[in-house]
């Protein structure tokens, strides 16, 4: 029987591609945590964004918060981001002045992507944008 469950888990993966990469481009709130014994966590409206800017293997994640007119603040503060493709799987790795991790990328697709850490932790991410709730007509950019 668990043969036969590690098979279908292995055999359901994601593969995911190079291309693929691309889709990370943009702002992300995340929408639950499953811990590894399964437990969830969702997530209601996130004040608190990843704003991921990826080219190629390259790129960085930022922390943003929105604001009521649409926009975004930010700090310099970032994370670097390289991606890594293995037999294993595809991996993002992070690195600060102050550490190093790397989550596993589980799936991504245009609208959601899963990232898992070494704690066993699944970050299900959506795709997000700005929101503009003072409704002053003016076009969020």
């Amino acid at each position: 029987m668990i043969l036969v469950l590690s098979l279908l888990f292995v055999g359901c993966k994601q593969e995911i591609k190079p291309a693929d990469i691309a889709k990370l481009n943009g702002y992300w709130e995340i929408e639950k945590v499953v811990f590894d014994g399964g437990e969830e966590k969702a997530y209601g409206m996130n004040e608190n964004f990843d704003y991921f800017k990826i080219k190629d293997t390259k790129g960085t994640r930022t922390k943003v918060m929105t604001q009521l007119d649409g926009t975004f603040l930010t700090t310099n503060t970032f994370e670097n981001v390289s991606v890594r493709f293995t037999d294993k799987g595809t991996f993002l790795d992070y690195k600060t002045d102050y550490a190093k991790w790397s989550e596993e990328l589980i799936s991504i697709s245009d609208q959601t992507f899963v990232v898992k850490n070494d704690q066993g932790k699944e970050y299900h991410y959506k795709k997000t944008g700005p929101i503009n709730i003072l409704n002053d007509g003016k076009k969020t950019k």
